[in-house]
């Protein structure tokens, strides 16, 4: 079992560092690259896409290409949801930030662009949900929409 400390204690933390993110240019075609996990894990992801909300944040689904049930995506530019990829190497990290929404822990990441990547922890499955620059502002309102259908279809547990 890794370490894993919260550091980020809720929405004024991470609002924070959201709202020093900038915005710029929207791409109108999205694309993520699709997971390859063993069988255990896709059909736990299948069961995910299942539930998924049709809308996140307000916005309407806009699935990337090449079109899968391990991916998924929102708006445009896309917040974009992949599921079952490899568990994140900063996992392991004992000073790696995190937050907690709705009983769901995400890993979180800032990227240099200026996006942010959260990704699942304690869940029998990694779950990945990438917010563009132009999307931080939205704070943890994909991740609440997303929290239901993670703690449905992903147990909790350790990923193997």
């Amino acid at each position: 079992m890794t370490s894993f400390r919260r550091r980020l204690h809720g929405l004024p933390a991470l609002a924070l560092m959201i709202a020093a993110a900038s915005c710029s240019s929207s791409d109108d075609s999205p694309s993520a690259a699709v997971p390859t996990p063993d069988t255990k894990v896709t059909k736990l992801c299948r069961n995910l896409d299942k539930v998924l909300p049709r809308t996140v944040d307000g916005l309407d689904r806009n699935d990337p290409e090449p079109r899968s049930a391990l991916t998924a995506g929102w708006g445009s530019p896309a917040i974009i949801l992949r599921c079952g990829v490899a568990r994140p190497p900063e996992m392991s990290d004992p000073e790696a930030d995190g937050v907690e929404v709705n009983g769901v822990g995400w890993l979180l990441q800032k990227r240099d662009d200026g996006s942010f990547r959260f990704t699942t922890t304690l869940r029998r499955a990694y779950v990945e949900v990438s917010l563009p620059r132009e999307r931080t502002g939205d704070g943890l309102a994909p991740l609440t929409d997303l929290a239901a259908p993670v703690k449905k279809a992903i147990p909790e547990g350790i990923a193997d």
